[in-house]
């Protein structure tokens, strides 16, 4: 009994290692199966999701086009002060750098011997008109006399002459009199115009106008400001023949233009200029042709000698497409983009780039609508791999992401190797 009880157990021990290992087997077979299906959002084979990239789209729109000129600022009105009247410098009225009015007092001359001289033209004037008077009484006296033969002829010809001669006396004396009081004015110099004046190159006690009329001070009159800057000529008939085609609209209508101003610290002026005048010399020496704007200041931020970056709204492209700086790669002889197709795949683009304003580039040629265009994600690339697009925002956090060439497009391809077609000074305006 016990035997048999032995091999029954042994019996039972064995059956259950062979529910064990046909279980093990049934789960190996069941981890094998899991193992080849695919995980969710993962492609079949176990390959990556495809990288996320970020683009736009290319849209175009009406462009004004903008060509960047250097200028510089002159007052629009500049008179120097000077001492007219020969003296002693008694007094500086005015404080320097200030505003001053047109007829302002600025200086005061000693003008005691101006006085002086009046004084003794007044004399000389009384004294004239003193011998007008006896010489016309005489001559009144004379006529009837003549009439009645008790004078002779000449006798009343003497007196009338002696008439005439006092008059041109007295007229005479006037004319110092006046003479005298200008004199006597210079020795007060007022300002000539309206404007700031500068530092005074005189101080009181100095010999002034000795000679010559010696220069006490400056006064420009800064608003509005004169801006001057030149054009190329080959940039002109490029603009003209684009009018005359129609491939460009002109800013405003008609030959008006406007001007904005780019200070040196790189800021946009608030207000805008308008152009005055075009003129029609070339420089021979520079084959540049000279322009002037008439810019408003009232708050005298701007200042005579300035240097500015002029940007001059001379017409408008229709139909134009711009994209982001980062998205252009530039090269010694091409510029290139990368282009997403509808199934993903990124292709390399040479394109024509024009201007550049605000990170913008403007295409000139090689893209049409609709088709994208990376801006991020360049180094997420593997080779012909298909990407993700998503529409780009800027400042979303993309910018860092960018791949070879990240350089020369965040220089926005000013060094030496960018192709001639970049060279233009023509660029399209911030504005739509």
């Amino acid at each position: 009994m016990g035997l048999w009880t032995q091999s029954q157990q042994r019996a039972a021990v064995a059956r259950r290692r062979s529910a064990s290992t046909a279980a093990l087997l049934v789960l190996a077979m069941l981890a094998a199966c899991d193992a080849q299906a695919p995980a969710p959002g993962k492609p079949p084979g176990g390959g990556m999701p495809p990288a996320e990239v970020g683009v736009v789209t290319v849209t175009p729109r009406a462009v004004p086009i903008t060509t960047e000129l250097p200028g510089r600022l002159e007052a629009s009105r500049v008179a120097q002060v000077r001492a007219r009247a020969a003296g002693i410098l008694q007094k500086r009225l005015f404080r320097e750098g200030s505003d001053v009015k047109a007829g302002q007092v600025l200086f005061q001359i000693d003008a005691a011997p101006y006085q002086a001289a009046l004084s003794s033209a007044q004399a000389t004037l009384a004294r004239a008109q003193a011998n007008l008077t006896q010489a016309s009484e005489q001559a009144t006296r004379y006529k009837p006399l003549l009439e009645a033969d008790a004078i002779s002829k000449q006798e009343y010809v003497n007196a009338v002459a002696a008439q005439k001669q006092a008059e041109a006396d007295v007229a005479a004396a006037k004319a110092a009199v006046q003479s005298a009081q200008i004199n006597l004015g210079y020795a007060t110099v007022t300002a000539p115009i309206g404007g700031r004046i500068g530092r005074a190159l005189v101080t009181e006690g100095a010999l002034v106008g000795q000679g010559e009329a010696t220069q006490l001070a400056v006064v420009q009159q800064i608003n509005p400001m004169y801006l001057n800057f030149t054009q190329s000529t080959a940039e002109v008939l490029r603009l003209r023949r684009a009018l005359e085609s129609g491939q460009l609209q002109r800013a405003g209508g008609g030959d008006a233009a406007r001007v904005r101003l780019l200070l040196e610290d790189g800021s946009e002026y608030r207000l805008s200029g308008k152009l005055l005048f075009s003129d029609l010399t070339v420089d021979p020496g520079t084959g540049q042709i000279t322009l002037r704007a008439e810019v408003p200041n009232p708050t005298g931020l701007l200042l005579p000698g300035m240097y500015v970056r002029v940007l001059l709204d001379q017409a408008q492209m229709r139909d134009a497409i711009t994209l982001p700086q980062q998205s252009v790669t530039r090269g010694p002889t091409s510029d290139t983009v990368m282009v997403v197709g509808d199934d993903g795949k990124v292709q390399p683009r040479q394109v024509k780039v024009g201007g550049v304003q605000d990170g913008q580039w403007l295409i000139l040629d090689g893209l049409k609508p609709g088709e994208k265009v990376m801006v991020d994600g360049f180094q997420k690339l593997r080779g012909g791999a298909p990407v993700k697009p998503v529409p780009w925002q800027p400042g979303g956090g993309r910018s860092n992401d960018a791949g070879p060439g990240a350089a020369v497009r965040a220089g926005g391809g000013s060094g030496a190797g960018a192709p001639a077609s970049a060279a233009s000074a023509a660029r399209p305006a911030s504005g739509g």
